[in-house]
């Protein structure tokens, strides 16, 4: 079963720069390590159990399924779900329409030298990004993140990732099987959009079509293909839209914990 984000993944072309980026929009940045496959990230870990992973590539990777939306732009380009049954959500997926790998091994060597090993269930084509990719930990899931979850700037959790699609029936057909439940009807006026949303634990994913031929969900969908779009982060503190040039192209809004739906 599901049980709520594991992180959300924006992609940068220079990992130090956006990390002090980060820190300057007020959030605690913890070095994360390297990835075997070109790639190494930092993270901001929160209260809620999710967390934001920024990821740059230290050496060029034309296979890794990041690259090319990194190359289109960047910001936020996936999400991951927690899972208490890989190989259960997996087959659930599969079933339900998605186009999704076997789980396969992953591993990061923290900069204390520590190895983070997991396995990983990865949509593939144009599922990539719309379906979840999944996650198991083979090492304690508390060393892959990190436990400073404090944010000058009150951040406590992830509220919602909004994914641009371009038929949200398919879409909500797919999570409404694997997740043996319906979703539910979801409008955003602000993006003069409609689709449906999934609430998974503390989280929710929306997957929202253009309602009509313009608009900024249509640009989206023309350059990058349905991928996410946004994502709303909850806040004891002010709430508002954080700069894109701070966040390095990431969509991302702060939102008052008691607002968050």
């Amino acid at each position: 079963m599901l049980t709520g984000i594991d992180h959300i993944v924006i992609a940068v072309p220079d990992l130090d720069a956006a990390t002090r980026s980060y820190e300057a929009l007020g959030f605690t940045v913890v070095p994360g390590g390297r990835h075997p496959v070109g790639t190494h990230n930092a993270l901001i870990a929160f209260a809620d159990g999710a967390y934001i992973e920024l990821i740059a590539f230290y050496e060029k990777n034309t296979q890794h399924k990041w690259w090319e939306p990194l190359q289109r732009g960047g910001g936020l380009v996936d999400f991951c779900m927690q899972t208490d049954d890989l190989m259960a959500d997996t087959r659930a997926f599969r079933a339900a329409g998605v186009d999704i790998d076997d789980p396969a091994p992953l591993s990061r060597v923290r900069p204390d030298g520590y190895k983070l090993e997991w396995v990983l269930s990865i949509p593939r084509g144009s599922h990539k990004g719309v379906a979840p990719f999944l996650i198991q930990d083979g090492t304690p899931r508390e060393e892959r993140v990190p436990r400073q979850h404090r944010h000058a700037n009150g951040v406590t959790g992830i509220g919602a990732v909004t994914v641009a699609v371009d038929d949200p029936a398919t879409v909500g057909g797919w999570y409404a099987r694997a997740l043996d439940r319906p979703g539910r009807d979801v409008r955003r006026d602000d993006l003069d959009g409609a689709g449906v949303a999934f609430r998974i634990g503390p989280h929710t994913l929306e997957f929202v079509a253009p309602r009509s031929p313009s608009g900024p969900l249509c640009d989206w969908l023309d350059v990058r293909g349905a991928s996410p779009f946004a994502a709303t982060l909850r806040t004891s503190a002010a709430a508002g839209a954080l700069d894109a040039g701070r966040t390095v192209g990431a969509r991302l809004s702060l939102v008052r914990e008691e607002a968050q739906s």
